[in-house]
Parts: C-alpha cells; structure tokens; sequence
C-alpha cells in the first residue's frame, strides 16, 4: 500500500471557492476514478491556504491506471477548468509506510 500527499497552496482564501467547487464538479469524478480519499484537509497553523489531499493506492501501477483514468474524465477537464486561478502551486509525495503501519 502507499498513500499520495497531493498539497495544493491557493491564493490567498481560494481554499473555500475550491472547495465548493470541488464538491458541486471534481468530487464525483475524483472519487469514481481514484476512490474515496482517506481525506481532505486544511491547515490552520503553519502554510495557509493549503488543501491537502490524502489517496490510497495498492501499488504505483495502481495509482498510474487511476490517475490515467481521472485525466481522461470530461467532469475532472471540467472541474481543473474552474479551479486553475486558484491554484498557486501544486506538491506531491508518495508515503510508503513503515512496519508496523498497516
């Protein structure tokens, strides 16, 4: 198993607006392709403006065919469509975890 940190720093209170478009366009799409997230979080102390996303895949191969799988989903297109000015910058980390995680 591995877990993908994807951290999203907005502009400066863009968190909110992505938020609401994230559940009224790219929620369904995120979820049918890549599965429920483990979560989706802000951050109150530290990097504001920054929404973190949490997903579980079983493999690499597991979270290329996935992540293949959303690109190529017209709601997702949509979606990054609506929130691309808000997004400043975009940090991506690969978790393995150590034993005795599960």
């Amino acid at each position: 198993m591995i877990v993908e940190e994807r951290v999203y720093t907005m502009t400066p209170g863009g968190v909110h607006r992505y938020v609401e478009l994230w559940n009224a366009h790219g929620r369904e799409a995120h979820i049918q392709c890549l599965g429920t997230p483990l979560g989706v979080y802000t951050c109150e102390v530290g990097a504001l403006n920054t929404l973190t996303y949490l997903w579980q895949y079983v493999s690499l191969e597991d979270r290329t065919s996935r992540r293949y799988r959303l690109q190529r989903d017209e709601r997702f297109a949509e979606f990054r469509s609506k929130v691309r000015g808000l997004v400043v910058q975009q940090r991506n980390r690969i978790l393995t975890p150590v034993p005795p995680s599960p």
